[in-house]
């Protein structure tokens, strides 16, 4: 028996709706045949799919970062502006591929525009640095006579493109990283960057580079360090991790998603101590703004960049996602909920192509991964505040992290809409666990549906031909809860 007990006193938070984030990187066919294909029949009027779109748009996603990523700290973004048969080739350095600059940032305002999503923008801090920054801010947010805002109005966006939230760099902690730098080094020039930016824009929110795992040596350290130069200057730090199972040990995959909650634990205490040092009155919190399981191609594609680089659009990163990585995913999202005090902002990497929910076939249709399906439901139905539930479960053991609680689980009341949503996962293989649900101070409710995915094959795939994994649902509070299942439980 597993016993959920969820009181409408025990709020976490208010979660905010960038919780739902996603990115796009020009990186493999994430923009060139992921949500740009001139040519393709569903194009609209500015090249972009529109079969695609309407996906994105089913997910509800608030906000993109974009560019990058690894392909941002070698990126100048002039090469993007302006007429088209004018815009520069250049190498990109992190994926080895040629980037025709087709797609820029004022393509890409476009198309966010049209998937009803804002930006979130990175800046170079690797290869370049603050006049930079502070030029692509003046072209992007700025309505002055100046240069930058000028040129803008040049290429025919008169209105300013108005991006409120600003990544200074990505994993600048990182060898791999083009310009990769010291915690010092970035965190005084993050800290000068962020700086100049909202002097020229105050209503701008600024994210600093946190660690790029939680396994790097320099975890913690490189967050004090960064935040001791930075803390007054910027809003967030940024946390990444991703998810693997390459030993096929399937419960301990399951296991694995509990390190997010030292991840962020700890960033977050590291975090007030530097806010305590310093007698300061705001409170940085945690973008989470790359997060997902890849894995799955990671050797052929390490093999593709060495042996045949600096092509247009290769497929990279293109992982083809099981049952049990959907099941990890709604974990994790899971997890996110329950730290939604200090997680405000996290983004699934990515969302078209590049390890995502979404693909296209280059001749063919856009269709859904089986992660498209947890994260859909956590778009659609885990706004509001989060409830953190009381759960009664026993343990099982794992290969690699201990025992762990058979049943994670979260919860999120929506006031306006007098919506409760449970989200519920059994990570065991074997075990229908029957559930005992009661709720406190909710008032009444008179419909429950319960969505499920469930699959007594973990490897199980979806393709464009054929949707293997897909939700069922059925009315009322499930009895039991399926073994290795993603359950949403909503009460209306």
């Amino acid at each position: 028996m597993a016993k959920i007990s969820i009181d409408i006193n025990n709020v976490i938070s208010k979660i905010d709706d960038r919780l739902y984030g996603s990115f796009i990187e020009h990186l493999g066919r994430a923009v060139y045949e992921g949500i740009y294909q001139p040519e393709h029949e569903s194009a609209d009027e500015d090249g972009f799919r529109k079969d695609v779109l309407e996906l994105v748009k089913e997910l509800h996603v608030p906000v993109v970062r974009y560019p990058g990523g690894n392909f941002v700290s070698n990126y100048f973004w002039e090469d993007g502006v302006g007429p088209k048969d004018k815009r520069r080739r250049r190498l990109d350095l992190a994926w080895r591929t040629l980037e025709t600059n087709e797609v820029g940032i004022s393509e890409f305002y476009k198309w966010a525009k049209k998937a009803g999503t804002d930006i979130m923008m990175a800046v170079n801090l690797g290869t370049r640095g603050l006049p930079d920054a502070l030029n692509l801010l003046e072209y992007c947010n700025l309505d002055t006579d100046s240069y930058y805002a000028a040129l803008r109005r040049s290429h025919g966006d008169k209105e300013p493109y108005g991006i409120k939230l600003w990544c200074m760099g990505n994993e600048m902690d990182g060898d791999w990283q083009v310009g990769h730098k010291t915690a010092k080094e970035y965190g005084r020039l993050a800290a000068q960057t962020a700086k100049a930016m909202k002097l020229m824009d105050d209503s701008i929110e600024c994210v600093a580079c946190g660690s790029a795992h939680i396994n790097m040596p320099t975890f913690g350290t490189w967050e004090r360090e960064v935040l001791e130069e930075a803390y007054d200057y910027i809003d967030y730090i940024s946390c990444h991790q991703y998810f693997s199972n390459k030993t096929g040990d399937t419960e301990d995959f399951f296991a694995s998603i509990d390190s997010l909650d030292d991840f962020i634990n700890t960033v977050a205490g590291i975090c007030d101590e530097v806010k305590a040092a310093k007698g300061s009155d705001k409170t940085v919190n945690i973008s989470f703004d790359e997060w997902n399981c890849w894995y799955h191609v990671t050797e052929e594609d390490d093999e593709r960049m060495k042996k045949d680089p600096w092509g247009v659009a290769p497929h990279l990163l293109e992982d083809n996602y099981t049952f049990e990585d959907a099941v990890v995913n709604g974990l994790a999202l899971i997890k996110f909920m329950k730290h939604s005090d200090r997680v405000k902002i996290a983004c699934l990497a990515q969302l078209v192509n590049v390890i995502a929910p979404i693909m296209t076939d280059k001749d063919g249709k856009a269709w859904r991964q089986t992660i498209f399906y947890p994260f859909l439901h956590a778009s659609l139905y885990g706004r509001g505040t989060a409830i953190m539930p009381s759960v009664d479960t026993e343990k099982h053991p794992t290969s690699k992290h201990g025992s762990v609680t058979d049943i994670e689980a979260s919860a999120v009341y929506n006031e306006d809409k007098h919506r409760l949503t449970v989200f519920a996962v059994n990570r065991t293989l074997d075990k229908h666990i029957p559930l005992e649900l009661s709720l406190k101070g909710f008032g009444e409710f008179k419909n429950v549906r319960h969505i499920f995915l469930e699959s007594s094959d973990m490897l199980l795939t979806n393709s464009g031909a054929d949707e293997k994994v897909s939700p069922g649902e059925r009315d009322g509070i499930p009895e039991t809860l399926s073994p290795a299942s993603w359950n949403v439980i909503i009460f209306t």
